[in-house]
């Protein structure tokens, strides 16, 4: 009975030679990273939903679904909101800032034709377009339906677990 770890397991080659791992940003791609479970709105939905989902969930873009909840159509961001924010910094405050938001719908500030990225993507990639395009997030979309969202938030946390360990 051998009580010693096997070379393999210890990373050393046949030759006696350590073993580099591969580096995760080289064979992850975003459905490893990605958020699958993404709560979303409709077109017709009052901002102020968009709001209070904001600030009870803690999430800064929301996706934009068709009326029969099948197709991306836009994105709603915290961004967006800020306008309605507007109203309250300039000495009205929340009560009328909830009235103003009362006023628009999701269709009225919602971001048409966002910029999306596939399961399969690899994540550098899906960095680099965030990076270029100077956006916050990525619809993940397959075959045509919404499957998840990936924010600048997913890396900074897989920044985050890789220095750990």
């Amino acid at each position: 009975m051998n009580l010693l770890p096997s070379h393999d397991k210890l990373g050393i080659d046949n030759r006696g030679l350590m073993r580099a791992e591969p580096k995760a940003m080289e064979v992850r791609r975003v459905k490893d990273l990605m958020t699958a479970e993404v709560t979303t709105l409709r077109r017709n939905e009052q901002l102020t939903l968009a709001d209070d989902v904001m600030n009870l969930g803690r999430v800064r873009h929301l996706p934009v679904l068709d009326d029969d909840g099948e197709e991306l159509i836009g994105i709603v961001t915290q961004r967006d909101l800020f306008r309605g924010a507007l109203a309250q910094a300039i000495g009205y405050g929340q009560r009328a800032r909830r009235k103003l938001l009362d006023t628009l719908l999701v269709k009225d500030v919602m971001t048409t034709d966002p910029i999306t990225t596939t399961p399969d993507t690899p994540l550098v990639d899906a960095a680099r377009l965030l990076m270029e395009r100077k956006i916050g997030c990525l619809p993940v979309v397959d075959a045509g339906r919404l499957v998840g969202i990936l924010t600048e938030g997913d890396f900074v946390s897989l920044f985050v677990r890789q220095s750990q360990g």
